[in-house]
């Protein structure tokens, strides 16, 4: 190969990689039938579309053409518990050539695999990967974050599916774009963002963050996630009807619990508490208070179908300890074990359940149930996902989230404010620019090479 050709090789490049849809599922909705469409045409793509708008669907009907295409093997990537989902939709679509393989033996094309296990698996045995809920990977460590990573970047047609491609921050999708093969993230930031470091914003914007969205840049950003994305909250983002896609009113109740302790974080008493600020105050107050606002949980949920979603070990000992009904998820337990729960639960064989965010808020159909007890924190991802498992298309009740705090996290929420409002913008900025072309240009070099007389 010529040094030519391998830099040409190198050039970051939106074009399309795929081929015209083969298969298309008769009971997919017009603007399902559009995704499928676009991306199989694309070959390589982000499907961030909200929950409930039938990305299990989407991401079959996909993987089925590109079988039929290529007549090779797809592998799906799933959350725990979630592969059982694949499998039952398949059922309804009559895509019988699937498996859910769980220690890397497979006899189909179309094979599914929790994240957990992609160790058993070869790349060369496979043609196309779908990373569903792909988002899911910052709550790897770096082990199985790098393995994914370097798992997919050796298939030919790559397809991300999530509700939330960037959670927290615009950068985090320069992670999805490198992963699909477009442009690096390193690259990503040098064209598109500033550091905020040593820098001052009159306005106050970007506080807290490392980088910046340059204001000038801001429309050819969005323009450029467009052109290897599709981004929809609402069948109508997408020029169709929002008719089937209506949704029951979701009630959020706010309960603070006031914290007796006058013991601050250094161990000295104070006249009187304060508002936490930084994230070692608020773990102290949520320790001070894991009693009162297990206590407060519990009699919210008592007599209903309902999850709690708590943040540590203790919180969730206690909630078994005083719930006799309910069941718990907790790391230690194997991955079989916390599927043999999460199926329990969807199946309606258990009243309440006890996890974490971090571990089941992604990917899951639970609209059998309509009550939760959320108790916050950081994170806006965490928050919207768990919530999602239930307030999602399909759910025929009102849905009642209770938030659990002390008087000292009110900061708490005040940051999940600031965040859905971040994630708002986000999709009214890709909606915006959707049919704004970007071409990416880059400086050639043609000018002659002097070398040294020695």
């Amino acid at each position: 190969m010529e040094y030519t050709e391998f830099l040409e090789r190198k050039r970051h490049t939106t074009v399309e990689y795929g081929f015209d849809a083969i298969y298309m599922p008769d009971i997919a909705f017009d603007f399902q039938q559009f995704i499928i469409e676009k991306a199989i045409r694309k070959g390589k793509i982000g499907v961030f579309a909200d929950t409930g708008l039938g990305k299990t669907l989407i991401q079959l009907s996909i993987a089925n053409n590109v079988v039929l295409h290529t007549n090779k093997r797809v592998l799906i990537l799933t959350p725990l518990a979630v592969a059982f989902q694949f499998m039952l939709e398949a059922e309804k679509l009559g895509i019988d050539d699937i498996e859910y393989s769980k220690e890397g033996k497979f006899t189909k094309k179309i094979v599914i695999c929790n994240y957990e296990r992609l160790h058993y698996f070869n790349s060369d045995d496979f043609t196309g990967v779908i990373l569903d809920e792909s988002s899911i990977l910052k709550n790897f460590d770096g082990k199985i974050k790098s393995q994914v990573t370097a798992f997919v970047k050796k298939i030919p047609y790559r397809f991300l599916s999530t509700a939330t491609p960037s959670p927290n921050d615009y950068i985090e999708l320069g992670t999805s774009s490198e992963a699909l093969g477009y442009m690096g993230y390193i690259d990503m930031l040098g064209k598109f963002f500033k550091t905020n470091q040593n820098s001052v914003d009159s306005n106050n914007r970007n506080i807290g963050e490392k980088f910046y969205l340059k204001p000038h840049a801001e429309n050819d950003f969005f323009a450029w996630v467009n052109q290897w994305s599709i981004m929809c909250k609402m069948p109508s983002d997408l020029g169709f009807s929002n008719d089937r896609y209506i949704l029951p009113e979701l009630k959020t109740n706010k309960h603070v619990v006031h914290n007796d302790s006058l013991v601050n974080i250094d161990g000295q008493l104070q006249m009187f508490n304060v508002v936490a600020k930084s994230f070692h105050e608020v773990r102290h107050e949520q320790k001070q208070t894991e009693e009162k606002r297990c206590e407060k949980a519990i009699e919210l949920a008592s007599g209903k179908t309902s999850v709690y979603w708590c943040n540590t070990n203790n919180e969730s000992t206690i909630l078994k300890t005083s719930d006799s009904e309910a069941v718990e998820i907790i790391g230690s337990q194997s991955i079989d074990k916390k599927e043999e729960i999460l199926l329990a639960f969807a199946n309606g064989e258990i009243k309440r359940l006890i996890t974490k965010a971090k571990i089941t808020s992604m990917g899951l159909n639970w609209q059998h149930c309509n009550h939760t007890v959320f108790f916050p924190t950081w994170s806006y991802e965490q928050y919207y996902q768990a919530i999602r498992r239930f307030w999602r298309f399909g759910q025929t009740k009102d849905v009642v989230c209770d938030m659990v705090i002390s008087d000292g996290q009110t900061r708490v929420l005040e940051a999940l404010q600031q965040k859905t409002e971040k994630a708002i913008q986000l999709h009214k900025k890709l909606t915006e620019n959707v049919n704004r072309s970007f071409t990416h240009n880059t400086k050639e070099f043609n000018k002659q090479i002097t070398l040294p007389s020695w």
